[in-house]
């Protein structure tokens, strides 16, 4: 079974996150977010994948290759500018041969994609769509259908005033190659506004296969630091490094935890990590390699990537630390705040309120008093 995994966005919403890496390869509990796709696809058999990429395209070749170390087929589909999900989809026609399905490459969800493909072949669709329902559907694609499930309107973002139904798009589809046709070539089309109209308008048969599966996109940085949460206490399936040393709290080799230090899990500690004495490591928090908690420090439900280093009584709460993040003594972390990679922060300052430091930033000893 062939699938088309779109990840040639540039991952705007989620900087700055995604401003040195494409948002597919971002760490969820310390391993790419694109390998915990591929995790899902192979559980369901399909193990033959083009990835449609576009923005930064060498970070994703470079660390899955052809796939085979991941138990998958992958080849690539390189757009030279952004072409719209239709428009990757289309580009991607030559390999596209038979039923395929086309999955979004900021959704993780659990959905049990041998269900919908049965719920697709049954009755003998043209395009099937997951829908999974959630409480605000404004910010969304919301699908109308009938009792039958037959897709009956496709409405992009609806006002709170208009809205009919909680359903939305959740980013999966079931294609027949046909459909292709419908789709011009060369130029940005989005299939939710192009495609999708057009086989309601047609009556091509087009169902709507709904699910209360897991779903989250990751697109934004509180949803990015939720889906860690919501993995770390059980609502979400994923499988990530490390081996469980107590309940909650997973390791892999090479940590150093000093005698004095207390992990309360659910905690997910990366290779050659360092905790000093008196730190405390609250979860969910996810610590990535080389991270160092110096003496003192408190880390609370908070994701941190490689090589973050904070020094003595530091505080981080609810907040993510890019690559190589530096954090003077005394400094307090919190509500949301998102440091990209190389961010030197001095000591006795404090960051809350979501506030975003860009790659490389550096802000002085003090400059944001308590």
């Amino acid at each position: 079974m062939k699938a088309i995994i779109l990840v040639g966005g540039e991952g705007l919403r989620l900087r700055p996150l995604t401003c040195n890496i494409p948002k597919p390869m971002v760490p969820v509990v310390n391993k790419p977010f694109l390998e915990h796709m591929l995790d899902n696809l192979r559980r369901h058999h399909i193990d033959d994948i083009i990835l449609a990429i576009c923005y930064l395209p060498e970070r994703i070749q470079s660390h899955l290759h052809n796939g085979s170390g991941f138990g998958v087929n992958l080849t690539y589909a390189v757009e030279e500018t952004p072409l719209g999900t239709g428009g990757a989809v289309k580009n991607a026609e030559p390999s596209l041969d038979d039923t395929f399905f086309v999955f979004n490459g900021d959704i993780f969800s659990d959905l049990n994609l041998s269900e919908m493909l049965a719920f697709h072949r049954e009755h003998k669709a043209k395009a099937s769509i997951a829908l999974t329902p959630v409480e605000d559907p404004t910010a969304y694609g919301v699908v109308e259908t009938d009792s039958d499930g037959n897709v009956k309107a496709f409405i992009e973002k609806p006002s709170r005033e208009t809205v009919t139904s909680n359903f939305i798009n959740a980013g999966i589809y079931i294609l027949e190659p046909e459909l292709l046709e419908l789709i011009p070539p060369n130029v940005h089309h989005m299939v939710e506004r192009g495609l999708f109209p057009q086989l309601v308008q047609q009556g091509i048969p087009f169902y709507g296969y709904r699910s209360n599966a897991y779903w989250i996109d990751i697109g934004v940085p509180d949803d990015y630091l939720k889906l860690h949460h919501d993995i770390l206490m059980g609502k979400a399936i994923a499988r990530f490094p490390g081996k469980s040393i107590a309940d909650d709290i997973w390791r892999e080799d090479g940590c150093e935890i000093h005698p004095s230090a207390k992990i309360i899990g659910p905690v997910v500690l990366g290779r050659d990590c360092i905790i000093g004495k008196d730190a405390r490591i609250s979860g969910p928090t996810v610590l990535g390699a080389g991270c160092a908690i110096g003496p003192g420090t408190s880390v609370d439900e908070a994701v941190l990537w490689q090589n973050v280093k904070l020094g003595a009584d530091v505080t981080v709460r609810n907040s993510v630390l890019g690559n190589n993040s530096s954090i003077g003594d005394s400094t307090w972390i919190s509500d949301g705040a998102i440091l990209s990679d190389d961010t030197v922060v001095g000591s006795s300052n404090k960051l809350e309120h979501g506030i975003r430091l860009w790659p490389g930033s550096t802000i002085q000893d003090s400059s944001i008093s308590f």
